[in-house]
């Protein structure tokens, strides 16, 4: 695979799992200084890692979760919050992996997940009610 369908590859997944008005946000922001590094996760975080056989997308979320809580990534885990939904992820499957979290990462930073989540739903709910409760049948989990 070239570079430039690895990065339409890339684009496709990293729109089907944060959104477009997430991914349009960020690329309305491209500038010359920012522009190599967004081709490069376009490329290989969203083209080569999230495209990789082995895991789901919503394994994948379930882990990026985990690893972001882990490592105090506040504006990443949230954007990667509202990317679970679109994997398929479950508030119930959240809740669960932050008390998981807890005994691993430490309470401080479970708690902090857990009130960054909140704030996500009450977000999301506000915007479109009801879609932190549902399951998407068409997520590709």
């Amino acid at each position: 695979m070239n570079d430039q369908e690895r990065y339409d590859n890339g684009m496709q997944v990293r729109r089907a799992v944060l959104g477009d008005a997430h991914v349009d946000r960020t690329l309305t922001r491209r500038n010359e200084f920012n522009d190599d590094f967004q081709n490069f996760i376009t490329r290989f975080a969203w083209g080569d890692v999230w495209t990789r056989p082995g895991l789901t997308r919503h394994m994948r979320s379930m882990i990026t979760l985990s690893l972001l809580i882990a490592l105090n990534r506040g504006d990443e885990f949230r954007m990667h919050v509202r990317a679970a939904f679109n994997n398929g992820v479950t508030r119930d499957e959240m809740k669960e992996l932050f008390m998981h979290a807890a005994l691993y990462c430490g309470l401080p930073a479970a708690n902090q997940a857990i009130h960054d989540a909140e704030k996500v739903f009450a977000e999301m709910e506000a915007a479109e009610p009801g879609s932190t409760t549902r399951v998407r049948d068409d997520a590709q989990g």
